[in-house]
């Protein structure tokens, strides 16, 4: 069992940035795959980010590349996501994921899931 807690969201102007993290609790291991996905009203929820157990394979959505980095401090227990000249269709909640097997982009791939932390870009 492990569970997620993000945290970091708030209300930004467009260009700006934010660092998002996932602290991890519970039966939390470093084998994890981590996932950030966001979802915006009226959308359906999609992978903007992802890293394997090693830190070494990532993915990123193809409209977040060079403004999104993830990492992951298994010493902390904690996936940070990084937002940088952050745009208005970057508001979502952004909700943090893990499993126990390579990164996937599938929201149900993932077993355990954060209570998402809110980001609002503003014009």
């Amino acid at each position: 069992q492990v569970q997620l807690v993000e945290s970091g969201g708030g209300l930004v102007q467009a260009g700006g940035s934010l660092t998002l993290s996932c602290a991890a609790s519970g039966r939390t291991s470093s084998s994890y795959a981590m996932g950030w996905f966001r979802q915006a009203p009226g959308k359906e929820r999609e992978c903007v980010a992802a890293v394997n157990w090693s830190g070494v394979s990532t993915y990123y959505l193809d409209s977040v590349k060079g403004r999104f980095t993830i990492s992951r401090d298994d010493a902390k227990n904690t996936v940070y996501l990084q937002i940088y000249n952050l745009k208005p269709e970057d508001t979502a909640v952004y909700y943090c994921a893990a499993r126990s097997s390579f990164y996937s982009t599938t929201p149900g791939a993932y077993a355990y899931w954060g209570q998402g932390t809110q980001v609002t870009v503003s014009s």
